[in-house]
This record gives structure tokens, sequence and C-alpha cells, in this order.
């Protein structure tokens, strides 16, 4: 009884003490403008204001016309907005020895961005998936040596890249491109989606096993439909 008694005294004790501090309409909400939220809000703005300030002056400058430009006051906005400057740029620009201005080289970038993001992302997810899901003998050994590669300076393996690309014909070609920027961006994303395959529920790959599902059947069925954030990503 004593026991109990006392049970019952610390539990009203607590009560009181939440009824205290809740209120009659609950518990008393956090102080959004707190000092310590201001403080480090306004450190946040000021580093953002000064890591974004350059880009403003190169916005505004380019919206400028060369009037303007000279009176040397970078952080005005301009008082007569004008594309001239972008135009110029996207057609007349002198890039080393071409003067056909942003346009050529921004379509060579499309150009060797797309089919390279594409087979990446492709060959990656499958090898991942392999990965992470389908053990096979030496599986750690290649895992192990792909996060190495991963790590690997890009400059280190410049040299050996440029002699097999030669070798093979492709040298100074798009193509060539293509197959060199798919090559640098596996190790990494191969990476991503064997760390994500493996994250999702082992009883899903299991259950497809035991009733008779294959590789692709797995893939294309079961582990591709909920990949899609890691693919945006």
């Amino acid at each position: 009884m004593a026991n109990l008694s006392t049970l019952n005294t610390v539990v009203a004790a607590n009560d009181a003490v939440s009824n205290e501090l809740s209120g009659p309409r609950g518990k008393k909400p956090r102080k959004t403008f707190s000092r310590r939220n201001i403080i480090l809000y306004g450190t946040l703005f000021v580093a953002a204001a000064y890591y974004l300030l350059p880009l403003y002056v190169m916005v505004v400058t380019s919206l400028k016309g060369m009037p303007e430009i000279r009176l040397g006051n970078i952080f005005a906005p301009p008082v007569e907005i004008t594309f001239e400057p972008w135009v110029k740029a996207w057609a007349n620009a002198c890039t080393g020895l071409n003067c056909d201005g942003l346009s050529r080289g921004f379509w060579n970038s499309v150009r060797i961005l797309v089919p390279s993001v594409v087979i990446s992302i492709i060959v990656a997810s499958v090898s991942g998936y392999a990965m992470a899901n389908w053990k096979f003998k030496g599986s750690e050994l290649f895992f192990s040596i792909l996060i190495i590669g991963a790590f690997i300076p890009y400059q280190v393996m410049i040299y050996p890249i440029v002699i097999v690309l030669r070798e093979l014909g492709i040298y100074g070609t798009l193509s060539g491109l293509v197959i060199v920027h798919t090559i640098f961006g596996m190790p990494i994303l191969t990476l991503l989606f064997r760390n994500y395959f493996a994250s999702l529920p082992e009883e899903l790959f299991k259950a497809a096993r035991i009733d008779g599902a294959n590789f692709w059947q797995i893939y294309f069925r079961i582990m591709l439909p909920m990949s899609l954030l890691i693919f945006v990503v």
C-alpha cells in the first residue's frame, strides 16, 4: 500500500508539472524568433548573400549597355535592360580560334552530356542491382576496386585515356568524349545504385525469386519502379 501511495503521488506530481508547463491549451509553442534562431539565420543569410553577390553582379552587368558599364557602379541595377550582350555572346563571341559564339560549345556539350548520362545511368543501375542482390564469386573484391576507382584523380588517367582513344581512332571526336565521361561517371553512379538497392527490403527480392522471377524480371518489374528517386538523383 505504501508503494502504491508513493507511485500515485509521483504520477500526480508529474501531471501537475506537465499542466504547469503546457498551460490550459497544451504545450507552449517554441519561440520562432529566439535569440539563437536570429543569430543562426542571420549568419546563414549573410553567408548566402556573400556567395551570391558575384552571380548578381554578373547578371546585372550583362543586362547593361556599355555607357552604363563605364560608369563603374557594378551593384546598381540597369537603368535600361538590354539583351544585346546575350545575343552577341551567343552568336559572335570568340572562343579560341573560332568566333561562332557560345552556341557551338553549348550544343557540343548537349551532344556529350545526354548520351553519357543516359548510358552511365543504365549501366550503373544494372551493375549496382547485380552487386546488391546477386552475389557472385569475387563480388566483394570487385566492389572494393570500384570504390578505389571512384576516388582516383582524373589527372592520373588522362595520359592512358589519350593513348587508348588514339589507338581506337576516336581521339578528338564527340564519341570519344562520350566514352570518357561515361567511364568517369560509372564508379560513383554504381556505388550510389548499389547502396540504394541494398537498402530496399530484401523480402521483396526473395519473394520474387520464390515465384520464379529471373534477373531481368525482378529488375524491370520490382526494382526499377521503386528506384525513380535515385534515377533523378
